[in-house]
């Protein structure tokens, strides 16, 4: 006999889960006391959110499905945020909630949410297991759902008493077997002729990456594409690290915080490449202008993506790797040399911002600065606000990877995320970029970071306001600006990571910043730089 707890480790084991980030509680003690004789590892957060974003961090650095545990109500709910910035992203996870027991479920018990109908609009699928002996199989298709085609969020909700209850025998599936999934991912032979063809006709073309590249692993694929085809590449923000920045055929991040030289190529080009990209809001503020002009090929492994911002001409839904093998294939270089001029003289006329300052450090150059300084497979994860923007435009991605909150723009998402990516890749450097407003959402958890031991390096932008936000009322709201300080009331960030044990230090000019910078990446250890910053600085 075994209890539903028992075979819930049970069944994390044999799908390979040797880490899960959680924070314990009543409803969920029986899953807890299962974990102690077994091989999985456990991490404990300080706050339930932020075992979602460490998931998300360890999930994205080594392609492995990230798993998070909390208890019912409060914790449960604690976690919809992180739930929710991993479905905008499409990073798979499976998140594991206690919840009362059965017969009280609707009766307004206490600690009593119900977090699969909460979250419903942003899980890929959710799970209110009934009976113990359901459970094998709905942990084998949670970690499938997760995993194939789109990656998303898979929440699987089990009731104490299921937790407690016994089952005699039972095996954990060879293969999830669901009716009605079958993610395609061979892209369609006749689609992909047609998209060779209008590549050839092309007079400007240009390719746009987006988070679906580097969610399937494809960097290698779509450099192999750019190169024989000769087409310039732009990427959106979750699409930053598919190609060096200093590329000859780089043109940088696009959209309405993007390198002007992305965008005046996507403007006019007479076609466009859309390679496991959205293209919302943030990457393109009117789609249809560029659809008017361009021939639109999207390349997507989810059929709801394609076309729902922009119209497409050219639909190919399949597995990108797959997609740009055979479109590398058959492609030739036949894009005009005016064309690979002109957008190589875009990024000569408009080259990064940001000089030396000696009475502040100037964020834009620094982030150039410590680029150069960091190892060429480091893991850079940003927060959101004005770092963000500093980080993606700046940060030179070579053969690590870049994190951040892109769809759901969650601030504290980079310190969790970071803990989550070193304890991924112990062997990679770490590093994560914060602004004094997100870092005190998150703060908490530079005691997780001392636990676990986890060797990550935390930059703090300090201006001492939200700085993204002080900038859209003083441009769109007559510098009337409310609710944006953040001094008095804000920490000593240096002793408060004292206190903790952590080697700190803080940068008032961006010599201090480089000379602190090298000390910190050469420190073995967690250490924290607080960089002084000019709330009058930019985001671009």
């Amino acid at each position: 006999m075994a209890t539903g707890a028992e075979i819930m480790v049970k069944c994390l084991e044999k799908e390979g889960v040797s880490l899960l980030f959680g924070y314990p509680g009543a409803a969920i003690c029986p899953l807890y006391d299962c974990l102690l004789p077994s091989t999985v590892e456990h991490v404990l957060v300080r706050q339930e959110q932020n075992a979602a974003h460490m998931a998300s961090g360890y999930a994205r650095s080594n392609g492995k499905v990230g798993v998070c545990v909390a208890t019912s109500g409060p914790g449960a709910t604690n976690l919809i945020t992180g739930i929710g910035t991993a479905y905008m992203d499409s990073i798979p996870m499976v998140i594991i909630t206690g919840q009362v027991n059965s017969w009280l479920l609707g009766r307004d018990v206490f600690q009593e949410a119900d977090i699969t109908g909460a979250c419903e609009s942003f899980t890929k699928h959710s799970y209110l297991v009934k009976d113990a002996k359901d459970l094998p199989r709905v942990f084998k298709e949670a970690f499938h759902i997760a995993s194939t085609g789109r990656p998303g969020p898979v929440l699987i909700d089990v009731p104490t008493d299921i937790q407690l209850q016994e089952v005699g025998e039972w095996e954990y599936p060879e293969k999830a077997e669901i009716r009605g999934y079958k993610p395609r991912t061979q892209g369609h032979a006749l689609q992909i002729k047609k998209a060779l063809a209008a590549i050839k006709e092309a007079k400007r073309p240009i390719i746009c990456c987006g988070g679906g590249v580097v969610l399937a692993n494809a960097r290698e694929e779509m450099t192999a594409f750019a190169k024989k085809s000769g087409i310039p590449v732009c990427a959106t923000m979750m699409g930053i690290g598919v190609t060096p920045m200093d590329s000859d055929y780089y043109m940088g991040m696009i959209g309405m915080y993007g390198r002007t030289s992305a965008n005046k190529a996507m403007q006019q080009a007479d076609l466009v490449i859309l390679c496991g990209a959205r293209v919302g809001d943030r990457a393109i503020n009117v789609p249809q202008q560029i659809a008017e002009q361009a021939h639109i090929i999207h390349i997507d492994i989810d059929p709801a993506e394609i076309g729902k911002n922009m119209p497409v001409d050219i639909p190919i839904v399949g597995d990108i790797r797959q997609v740009l093998t055979a479109l590398t294939e058959g492609v030739e270089d036949t894009v005009p040399v005016q064309w690979k001029r002109q957008v190589l003289d875009y990024k000569l006329q408009y080259p990064p911002r940001g000089v030396e300052r000696e009475d502040f450090v100037e964020p834009r150059l620094f982030i150039r600065d410590l680029s150069t300084m960091m190892e060429d497979k480091a893991i850079l994860t940003a927060d959101v606000g004005q770092n963000q923007i500093w980080a993606a435009r700046n940060f030179n991605v070579k053969e690590g990877r870049f994190l951040t909150s892109g769809g759901l723009g969650t601030m504290g998402y980079a310190v969790p995320a970071a803990i989550g990516a070193k304890l991924a890749k112990p062997h990679r450097q770490v590093v994560a970029v914060c602004g004094d407003g997100s870092f005190q959402m998150c703060m908490c958890e530079l005691g997780t970071l001392v636990e676990t031991g986890a060797d990550i390096k935390i930059i703090v932008m300090q201006n001492g306001t939200l700085g993204m936000v002080r900038e859209v009322q003083g441009n769109r709201y007559g510098h009337r600006y409310i609710g944006t300080s953040l001094v008095p009331g804000s920490p000593d960030i240096v002793k408060l990571a004292e206190s903790y044990g952590i080697p700190a230090a803080e940068a008032h000019s961006n010599a201090e910043a480089r000379t602190f910078a090298k000390e910190m990446l050469e420190h073995a250890g967690p250490y924290l730089l607080v960089c002084k910053v000019d709330p009058d600085t930019p985001s671009i």
